[in-house]
């Protein structure tokens, strides 16, 4: 019987440590892909728009946002991906767009986004024609052979590629037939929807985070400074960490579970060095240890009552019975064969004392007898036999048997005195009486060991008491070699797991070289070469042939037994050896820093597919959003955001008028920035690098996500969106690299 996870499980409130049992820590279910499901038909907003009504796109890396200029907020809000493919059934190819392409797994499968990877420019335009054909359709424009007939005002990157800011615009004029177009950034509309004039913009994105300073409603791009981090980085490096921590994961992390779990479960440290050091402590470690739960499925024993326990019992006990009962009847009727066939066999070997030689191999020759000797042999094994099974069943009499002491008197009698019958039983005892010394010697041997044994404890007691300092060195000494031992034969165990090792490798040359025609036979460098382990196949064999798992075993409990001898005798002499020093204490999960990392403050068991399915976030949680901070955690070589800010203050701007004016606004916008603590962190360290007289004043967008769209049509609303259009005419006249410059959009390169 199985189970499988589809709920998420209530919290702990409380935990103790290493006392009892904890009750199940609270359980983050994994997201499920993205997909919306059914969507309402487009309304019928294009009705009551004019040709001067714009429509507004924010064409962020993360989301696309669209909607009218006279909107409160966007209509339409989906990722930029496409998903297409051949439907065999229908002999159509199919689109999927948004989140619709998170539909099933054959969709998910064949997702393609319409920007670069980790920037916020677009690469693949036959996605973002996709994108934009659902987005148009979304908004309800029914035109003319599929043009819009619209303005449209759209959102771009800080210092956008001219290139692709000039094939945007030749798609939206050739094949929308926009009647203007305009561009603007997208963190510089967001503060002016929050009415910032004079401050310092900090965008921090989904690709990127920009440091803008703004002199009255004009941002200085010559100050401009981008730091190459933002939430899809973020994703990207808690993946990797993740995938550290957990290297043999059986569920698969997915980039969207990533950028969840980073939203859901990640904060900003208020002092990052201090918090690190202390958040494995075993207090409070149930609350920041946060465990994500992938599905699974369980396997369940299902527990039977007392009274089917006890029925099971009692069958099981008659059938034993009944096999007893068997049993006994069938030795005793083996006995009594024996009995007859020992009574034959006496009968014939009375008979023969009184027969000539001829008569006697007659009838040697008829019962398959070689000789007589073997017709003894034959006798005293049954009586032996008969005996021990009528003690056994019969209750007979116990006669002790005493071992007869064994006689080889044919070793003493020459080769040529014997016929072919008698050198035959010569070599068999000259066997036998080899097998008699070779006991004989064991014994002695063992007697010598115990001897030896007895000696060595005596040395080792005079010793002790005579020089105990010298002693407990020893031991410490012989403790760690047994430790490193241990560790070593640990790490090659490892190693020969990992066919990329040089241990593994090495034992595959030794094996190929035993299994080579001529092995001794150097190989020359350009002749045929040997292949042996190219083939996973060849794998299977090594594994089969060279693991030596009960050598190992063995070797491992020698190893074990000795450390507890060793630490046995410190513990009794050595005052400074206590039991939290034993290997035994060491390696208790309690004590365990790697098992806190790993698992959390609770034991894990092994056999449980529920916990073997669980991520379990803590130093994570700090760590992935410190690098806004301190960009060298995750190998980034620029400086982090304060660093920038206070770069930007003290050489960036000309005036020192304008330095006290950006400080007393500083704005805080974009997704990335929504972290718990980040706007008290920010403030805490930058009011350290700033002078003292300096007036700090930080504030946050009133929505960071979507005060962006809601800044651009608002602008667009404005009389002077009209002097920054780009008309079709001015398109046609002057040609798709012609843009007119505004306070709000990026500088012309022309």
């Amino acid at each position: 019987m199985t189970i499988t996870a589809t709920r998420y499980l209530e919290p702990v409130l409380s935990f103790t440590p290493a006392v009892a049992a904890k009750a199940p820590g609270r359980i983050w279910h994994a997201t499920d892909p993205p997909f919306k499901g059914y969507q309402p038909p487009p309304s019928d907003a294009f009705e009551q728009t004019s040709n001067e009504t714009a429509i507004v796109i924010d064409n962020g890396a993360s989301l696309l946002r669209a909607g009218w200029s006279f909107d409160t907020e966007p209509r339409i809000s989906f990722p930029a991906n496409v998903a297409r493919y051949r439907d065999r059934k229908l002999n159509r190819t199919c689109s999927y767009v948004g989140y619709d392409a998170y539909a099933d797994a054959t969709t998910r499968g064949q997702i393609r986004n319409a920007f670069e990877p980790g920037s916020s420019i677009v690469s693949n335009w036959d996605v973002m024609e996709g994108v934009l054909d659902s987005t148009f359709v979304g908004l309800g424009i029914d035109g003319v052979d599929g043009g819009i007939d619209r303005p449209v005002l759209m959102t771009e990157p800080l210092a956008n590629l001219a290139y692709s800011r000039k094939t945007m615009t030749e798609l939206l004029f050739e094949c929308y037939s926009a009647t203007s177009l305009a561009y603007g950034i997208d963190s510089l509309f967001s503060y002016k929807y929050n009415k910032g004039v004079t401050g310092m913009i900090v965008s921090s994105s989904h690709t990127s985070t920009h440091l803008i300073p703004v002199l009255n409603s004009k941002a200085i791009m010559s100050s401009v400074t981008r730091l190459n981090w933002g939430g899809y980085q973020g994703a990207e490096y808690l993946l990797k960490l993740v995938k550290l921590k957990y290297p043999s994961f059986p569920g698969k992390i997915t980039e969207i579970q990533a950028e969840h779990m980073v939203r859901e479960h990640c904060y900003v440290a208020k002092d990052y060095d201090t918090e690190i050091i202390s958040y494995l402590d075993w207090t409070g470690l149930e609350d920041r240890d946060h465990i994500i739960q992938y599905p699974f499925t369980e396997h369940v024993v299902v527990e039977k009552s007392e009274e089917e326990l006890a029925r099971i019992a009692e069958r099981k006990r008659e059938g034993g019975r009944r096999l007893q009962e068997q049993a006994a009847k069938m030795r005793l009727e083996k006995l009594i064969r024996k009995e007859q066939e020992l009574e034959y066999y006496k009968q014939l070997q009375r008979r023969l004392s009184s027969q000539t030689k001829k008569e006697v191999k007659r009838l040697l020759d008829e019962d398959e007898f070689k000789d007589e000797a073997q017709l003894d042999k034959v006798i005293k094994e049954l009586e032996k036999s008969v005996r021990k099974a009528r003690n056994k069943d019969v209750g007979g009499s116990e006669n002790v048997e005493e071992e007869e002491e064994a006689t080889f008197q044919l070793l003493d009698v020459p080769d040529e005195d014997l016929d072919e019958a008698g050198l035959k039983q010569k070599r068999h005892q000259r066997l036998m009486k080899a097998n008699v010394d070779a006991r004989a010697r064991a014994k002695v041997e063992k007697e010598q060991q115990k001897a030896r044994v007895a000696e060595e404890e005596r040395v080792d007691n005079e010793r002790r008491e005579n020089d105990l300092e010298g002693w407990l060195e020893e031991r410490r000494t012989a403790r760690l070699t047994l430790l490193q031992k241990m560790r070593d034969r640990n790490r090659l165990k490892a190693d020969l797991g990992n066919r990329k090792s040089l241990a593994s490798q090495m034992r595959m040359k030794t094996l190929a070289n035993l299994a080579s025609d001529a092995p001794g036979r150097k190989r020359r460098r350009g002749g045929d070469d040997d292949n042996f382990g190219a083939n996973d196949d060849d794998w299977g064999v090594y594994r089969t042939v060279a693991t030596g798992d009960q050598s190992e075993d063995e070797e491992e409990e020698d190893l074990s037994a000795g450390l507890k001898g060793v630490e046995a005798q410190l513990l009794k002499y050595d005052p400074g050896f206590s039991e939290n020093n034993t290997m035994e204490a060491q390696s208790d999960w309690t004590k365990s820093l790697v098992h806190a990392f790993l698992r959390g403050p609770r034991p894990f068991n092994v056999e449980s597919q529920q916990e073997t399915h669980q991520l379990h976030l803590n130093v994570e949680r700090i760590r992935v959003p410190e690098v806004i901070f301190q960009p060298a955690i995750a190998g980034l070589d620029q400086a982090g955001i304060v660093e920038i800010a206070a770069d930007i203050i003290n050489q960036g701007l000309v005036k020192v008028h304008d330095h006290y004016s950006t400080l007393k606004d500083v704005f805080l916008t974009g997704g990335n920035i929504m972290f718990d603590g980040f706007e008290e962190r920010l403030q805490k360290e930058l009011r350290a690098v700033l002078p003292i007289d300096a007036s700090l004043t930080m504030r946050k967008a009133s929505n960071p996500l979507l005060d962006t769209w809601k800044g651009a049509a608002q602008w667009s609303r404005e009389a002077e969106f009209a002097n920054y259009q780009v008309t079709k005419e001015e398109y046609l006249e002057k040609g798709a690299e012609y843009m007119k410059e505004h306070n709000l959009g990026n500088l012309s390169t022309i």
